[in-house]
């Protein structure tokens, strides 16, 4: 249109120039620049009409900006079409979402509805905890977490057919007191939580060996005492919505429908929620690099619940699945371990809590065992066996306190530089020293005059484990001497039988610390009541001799 309007006005205004100037020569070269000038507006307009279908063409192309923050950061695990089934889905216990089913687990939308945009992007923020996802609020924008959350849509045609319910309305909680808790407690049991959760919250019920997802995966129930790796988040008010929408595509129910049936009241139901949280403890664990063994007047505890243990500082480990080396082991069960320690001068004590949901061997988890062994074992690797495997816990230490910042590999040490190891197992309980010079090269010591001992205690879904050991050992060359007032290099390493784990199959941490505290000096005692003595002597003599002053500079009495 507007080249159709300029080709006119140029022919109007050239044949205004050819009248007024009446020259021939003028007028030829004004037909030869006219007719360039039409020849490149002709090809003006076929180039504009060409590039136009190319142009749409190449809109229509242009990928979603969703899909380029997809490929990069999601599809490995989700896969290229969002089913679930990226390349490393097969490691992953529970798997990957699978984005085709429109399925989410944490929502703020009733039980089998879709979630709302909130609810979506609240996951890719702040992740699934206890699963691989992580929160991405930090590394991606707030332009491409926003895209994203529009591109994952199109992976279902649900979104296309139907609009995210209203959020369930929740209201607020009620205040919490002690007998709240209880009446919490008691409906804790009535509505049957115990059953996968256990009656203290450890994941141990006895249909936790069962469970399986939607998916067909085997899937763990929640430990209550860990409320920092509750997916969905470890508020009572995240608590009371989980109760409220259920987990969608796992065996975790709403319990909506007691509220509708009238068989507990809202304020009954927000009870449950404030004592799920209260088996947590009120801050998550800060991780410390240093574990101090405090030193104590008097005999050192011997079992794991002597009540001394009670004034002892406890101080959190976080274990992970060993993936550094064949076997490699992507779903650990222990995730985390209490340690504390004591020593008298003459002997060190060490305590170590950790959550298990069975104490292996069990008959009631070998089912469990089986089929977590046939998901998780990669096919490159050797298969584990189907034996009944014992629960273990080993504390790896170096065979000599390090003058520097060098220590041994941490994953047992290696040939050049083996590592010292206190290792126990739950059948027998028997503790044993060893040398370990690389993951599955462990050899035991012999049996030293000072020994290492060790006493377990198994109580719904938790072990409580006491080692003990002298400080000093007659054999000075095999074993580690501790030394009090110095950092000695400790690791930690734990397996569950009932799930498959043995060997290189475990949970592990790196390095870090123990402490053992120093006598305090007799002098530190007698100097401070030196000083006082001084100070004191020291004050009486000004006294004193102010006094004497006074009195000669006074007047004396005529009489």
């Amino acid at each position: 249109m507007r080249l159709g309007t300029a080709r006119t006005r140029t022919r109007t205004r050239s044949r205004s120039r050819a009248a007024v100037h009446g020259s021939r020569p003028r007028l030829d070269a004004h037909r030869r620049g006219s007719a360039a000038a039409k020849g490149a507006l002709v090809l003006a307009l076929g180039a504009a009409l060409a590039l136009g279908p190319v142009t749409a063409k190449a809109e229509a192309q242009q990928p979603h900006p969703g899909k380029v923050v997809y490929d990069r950061w999601c599809a490995q695990c989700h896969g290229e079409e969002g089913r679930g089934d990226g390349v490393a889905a097969g490691y992953m216990l529970p798997r990957p979402r699978d984005f085709t089913r429109a399925l989410y687990q944490i929502r703020t939308t009733p039980s089998g509805a879709l979630p709302t945009d909130a609810d979506i992007r609240r996951v890719i923020d702040e992740g699934m905890p206890g699963t691989a996802m992580p929160g991405w609020k930090d590394r991606l924008s707030e332009a491409e977490r926003a895209a994203l959350v529009d591109y994952l849509k199109t992976f279902s045609r649900f979104f296309a057919q139907e609009t995210a319910p209203e959020p369930v309305a929740v209201g607020r909680a009620p205040r919490v007191t002690a007998e709240g808790l209880a009446e919490g407690r008691e409906f804790y049991d009535k509505i049957e939580c115990w059953k996968c959760h256990g009656r203290a919250g450890r994941a141990d019920g006895p249909s936790a060996p069962t469970l399986v997802g939607d998916d067909g995966y085997p899937i763990r129930p929640a430990d209550l005492t860990k409320n920092w790796r509750f997916n969905g988040g470890g508020s009572v008010e995240a608590i009371y919505m989980r109760l409220r929408t259920g987990i969608d595509g796992t065996p975790m129910p709403s319990f909506s429908d007691l509220l509708e049936s009238g068989f507990m009241t809202e304020e009954q139901l927000w009870r449950v929620a404030q004592y799920v949280r209260s088996l947590s403890p009120e801050r998550p664990p800060v991780v410390r690099e240093v574990v101090r063994a405090a030193l104590v007047d008097g005999a050192l505890p011997a079992t794991p619940d002597d009540s001394a243990w009670a004034a002892a500082e406890a101080y959190y480990i976080p274990l992970v699945g060993q993936i550094i080396t064949k076997p490699r082991w992507f779903a650990p069960t222990v995730d985390g371990v209490w340690v504390q320690a004591l020593h008298d001068g003459t002997e060190l004590a060490i305590r170590l809590t950790w959550n298990d949901p069975s104490n292996s061997p069990d008959p009631a988890w070998s089912e469990w065992q089986a089929r977590v062994l046939e998901v998780m074992e990669p096919r490159d690797e050797a298969p584990g066996g189907g034996a009944e495997l014992p629960d273990a816990f080993a504390l790896q230490f170096p065979f000599a306190i390090p003058t520097g910042m060098e220590r041994p590999y941490f994953l047992m040490g290696n040939a050049r530089e083996p590592v010292y190891l206190w290792r126990w197992q739950s059948r027998p309980s028997v503790p044993t020293e060893a040398r370990a010079r690389g993951l599955g090269r462990i050899e035991p010591l012999a049996v030293d005059e000072a020994p290492v001992r060790a006493e377990a205690v198994f109580d719904e879904g938790q072990w409580r484990l006491v080692f003990r050991r002298a400080l000093v050992t007659p054999d000075s060359t095999e074993r580690l001497q501790f030394r009090t007032g110095e950092a000695i290099p400790v690791a930690f390493f734990a397996w569950d039988g009932s799930n498959g784990e043995e060997g290189g199959r475990a949970a592990i941490s790196t390095w870090y610390y123990v402490y053992l505290d120093r006598p305090t000096p007799r002098t530190v005692y007698a100097t401070p009541a030196v000083a006082m003595l001084l100070t004191a002597g020291l004050g009486f003599g000004v006294v004193a001799r102010a006094q004497r002053r006074e009195s000669r500079a006074r007047p004396q009495d005529p009489e």
